[in-house]
């Protein structure tokens, strides 16, 4: 029976230190992971980088998963810049610019606040679009009120 208590602490003893150690991704949940075929697909919930993780001959490793988005970003802001050269060469050589086009290249924030030259609508003309729309549903509504149940419409 003491042999039994003995191997049953000595069990415990080994196994605290093991429970205790913290799983790879535990910084504070920061990866997810999701089953593949053969494989698992990691997601860092801090940066977005998304990684396909497969055994290999010496263990797991993981491959960063391309991203388009971020590809297409470079792209433009590449573009951006070659076009921002182009049109500073042209003025610096006293060329005129096409008539679509207008002074030097706007900064990055620019591009991506475009804004319509639109007046939004006043509040009478909301109201005439509403009133019309009022209007259509309960014609809608009348119209399927009074078909029979059993026709087809």
């Amino acid at each position: 029976m003491r042999r039994h208590a003995v191997a049953l602490v000595a069990l415990a003893a080994l196994a605290v230190p093991a429970y205790a150690q913290p799983a790879p991704d535990s910084e504070n949940g920061r990866y997810t992971f999701s089953q593949m075929s053969d494989s698992m697909l990691r997601l860092d919930t801090r940066t977005g980088a998304v990684s396909l993780c497969a055994r290999k001959d010496a263990g797991w490793s993981c491959n960063t998963v391309p991203d388009e988005r971020t590809a297409l970003e470079n792209e433009i802001a590449r573009l951006q810049r070659e076009n921002g050269a182009l049109k500073k060469d042209m003025v610096a050589r006293g060329l005129p610019l096409p008539n679509s086009v207008t002074g030097l290249p706007a900064s990055p924030t620019d591009q991506r606040e475009l804004q319509l030259k639109v007046p939004l609508p006043s509040d009478a003309e909301i109201d005439r679009v509403m009133s019309a729309f009022e209007r259509m549903w309960r014609r809608l509504v009348d119209m399927v009120q009074k078909t029979p149940t059993g026709d087809k419409i």
